[in-house]
């Protein structure tokens, strides 16, 4: 069973930049495509930006498009999200997911793997 462990949240500015960096272990991503979510404050988890098992494909909301970016290194078995432009509706809890396959899904109940999720907070 694959453990996600998501780092690089914090207090930014907006117009910084951050990047997130979601870490599995308990076995190798190499099979997995996988995934950004977000919650913010007072709403349901939504669709961040999602990338193949290859590092191929990729998808992202229109929302963060231009701004966001997802890829992967599979020998660090690490997924990234850097994230440039920063906005305050960027404010959110940022989870990190894994799915048993090979292409870039949206839909969150698609994922069966999921990290305790990383705060960013976009504040002047």
């Amino acid at each position: 069973q694959v453990q996600l462990v998501e780092s690089g949240g914090g207090l930014v500015q907006p117009g910084d930049s951050l990047r997130l960096s979601c870490v599995a272990s308990g076995g190798t991503i190499n099979n997995y495509a996988m995934a950004w979510f977000r919650q913010r404050p007072g709403k349901e988890r939504s669709f961040v930006a999602a990338i193949g098992w290859r590092g191929i494909s990729t998808a992202s909301a229109d929302s963060v498009k231009g701004r966001f970016t997802i890829s992967r290194d599979n020998a660090k078995n690490t997924v990234y999200l850097q994230m440039n432009s920063l906005k305050f509706e960027d404010t959110a809890n940022y989870f990190c997911a894994a799915r048993l396959g090979t292409s870039a899904q949206q839909r969150e109940d698609q994922y069966r793997y999921w990290g305790q999720g990383t705060q960013v907070t976009v504040s002047s």
